[in-house]
């Protein structure tokens, strides 16, 4: 058989691909950013010369900049574009808000959902390597053809990570969910649970007292955490 020149032949030859690789993005990226800063630079000239001869508020402009990044940020998700991290670095290993709840005697009901939904890891995990996340759309968690957590034990519905974790799955905290509870105390779950396309079926329920975030169906899989006094959604 004829060797494959394309073929790295060994560990060296495949490190100068990869930073062949490296180099090229990193190329890309320092260009993108001179291109961005210039546009930015104008955009920002732009506005204070409109500002100074009263043809715009800063409360108008805010407010057709909130509309403007909802609609772009849609646009970004339908078509895979940008990278997810968590927005708030949290140490997973001595995070105290960890959820403690009793999930075996409930198992059999809600099915793990909570592990069907999709988050982003920190950069403290994809650094850690042991979290898989989605190569096709870094860095959520990676999910399987069933949309279950790609380290969730099938038969006992377990995690086969669980010191490894990461933030989201320590904080959530599901007794709080309309997507997966319709009553936690009396264990009556959702009757949608069962569907192929939850969550995107329903709508997200938020508990009385906590602000509405963005129910378009981009985010209605998406899992929100409680850090603080700060839901971030992910």
């Amino acid at each position: 058989m004829k060797n494959d020149p394309d073929v790295p032949k060994g560990p060296d030859d495949l490190r100068r691909e990869i930073v062949r690789g490296i180099l090229y993005v990193h190329s890309r990226l320092n260009a993108n950013t001179g291109e961005t800063l210039e546009a930015l630079s104008l955009l920002a000239a732009l506005i204070e010369l409109l500002h100074q001869k009263g043809l715009i508020t800063l409360d108008e402009l805010e407010a057709a900049q909130q509309t403007a990044g909802g609609r772009l940020a849609e646009q970004f998700e339908e078509k895979g574009l940008g990278i997810l991290l968590q927005d708030k670095e949290e140490d997973k290993y001595a995070y105290p808000g960890s959820v403690k709840i009793d999930c075996a005697s409930r198992i059999h009901l809600c099915h793990a959902a909570c592990c069907r939904l999709a988050f982003a890891l920190s950069k403290q995990d994809v650094q850690e390597g042991i979290v898989k996340w989605d190569l096709e759309k870094p860095y959520l968690i990676a999910r399987g053809k069933d949309n279950y957590c790609t380290h969730i034990e099938q038969g006992p519905m377990t995690c086969s990570i669980w010191d490894k974790r990461p933030v989201p799955c320590r904080a959530f905290d599901c007794r709080r969910d309309g997507r997966i509870w319709v009553d936690f105390e009396k264990q009556i779950p959702h009757p949608d649970l069962a569907r192929s396309d939850w969550p995107n079926c329903i709508k997200h329920e938020h508990p009385p007292g906590e602000p509405e975030h963005d129910t378009t169906a981009a985010h209605r899989k998406v899992i929100s955490v409680k850090l603080g006094e700060e839901v971030v959604p992910l």
